[in-house]
């Protein structure tokens, strides 16, 4: 039985690592500060072999335990949160990577960062592959983010290259699933909680902006590969199927038999155009592709919510 330490475990993406890291057999230990994450997310859980700690990674984390795999998801994620939070989510990007390394170190344990395509900023290269360095503003309101993820990957390979940590880096592309908090301010939650009650549903822009969207036990399923492999150099986790928010904001409405109408607002400072992953290399290395399209995932999703809530929280 592996152990395997999940930083931000109790929130969305972190509570359905923990769940599949159980179902696979392995003990995990899963550290949260609750700023964003929620003990509903993992109130299910009632394993010997599951354990919760409520810490701030910023702060130095040790384990009187051995510990084989260090997955650091903990980071303020949305952008409701990370601009409520601007500094403690550059000091979990800095501090709390540089301790949850120091911890996989101390323990001689994989590592892996879960990164996002947010590195990539407003790109100018499109699909984004993993060779792309990206085009971000440092300084613009997203930018406390971005930069403190991109600061995470390089602090990362640091590790990796002078202390023979031994890594992985997954960038996320936009995931959803049940457990996503309907107040966190993205897309599919958003659209989600205004449809299921009768409001308008708010588009930001014309709607005609893209993004690739990823289910939840998708992404899993590939992070848990790449941990599992060789590779050190960042992969793209993502589904490569393109829809603009207006057809998203359509899909819902369908799925959900809502009669929300659509309304417009201006669209926010440094918001990407287009986002979609080139999954070439997660093809090629780890021999994941994606298997469930956005139809059925929001169909799952919103079956999902009765039981586990659109209440959680890479991107």
């Amino acid at each position: 039985m592996a152990t395997c330490l999940v930083t931000g475990g109790a929130g969305f993406l972190g509570s359905h690592l923990c769940d599949e890291l159980l179902s696979r057999g392995n003990r995990v230990i899963c550290v949260d500060n609750l700023e964003t994450g929620s003990l509903n997310n993992i109130a299910h859980i009632r394993r010997p072999e599951f354990e919760f700690v409520q810490r701030d990674i910023v702060q130095p984390f040790f384990v009187d335990e051995p510990v084989d795999v260090v997955y650091h998801a903990a980071s303020p994620a949305s952008p409701i949160d990370y601009l409520r939070l601007p500094l403690h989510t550059l000091k979990v990007g800095s501090h709390g990577t540089h301790h949850a390394l120091g911890l996989a170190k101390k323990h001689r344990a994989r590592f892996l960062l879960f990164s996002t395509s947010e590195v990539y900023g407003d790109p100018k290269v499109h699909p984004q592959d993993e060779s792309y360095w990206g085009h971000v503003n440092p300084i613009g309101p997203r930018g406390v983010y971005d930069e403190a993820k991109r600061y995470a990957e390089a602090l990362t390979m640091a590790y990796h290259r002078q202390q023979g940590v031994d890594t992985r880096i997954v960038r996320i592309f936009n995931t959803y699933g049940a457990r996503m908090r309907p107040h966190d301010g993205r897309a599919i939650p958003t659209f989600f909680r205004q449809a299921l009650l009768g409001e308008p549903i708010t588009m930001f822009g014309d709607g005609s902006q893209t993004r690739s969207f990823c289910y939840s036990d998708d992404l899993i399923r590939g992070i848990i590969a790449l941990a599992e492999s060789d590779e050190h150099q960042p992969v793209n986790i993502g589904n490569p199927g393109e829809f603009t928010l207006m057809e998203l904001a359509e899909a819902v409405i369908a799925v959900s038999g809502s009669s929300s109408e659509i309304v417009f607002q201006p669209l926010p400072r440094d918001d990407p155009k287009q986002r979609r992953p080139d999954i070439t290399r997660a093809q090629s290395i780890l021999g994941w592709r994606p298997t469930v399209d956005l139809a059925e995932g929001l169909r799952k999703t919103l079956e999902l919510a009765g039981r586990d809530g659109l209440v959680g929280s890479v991107d």
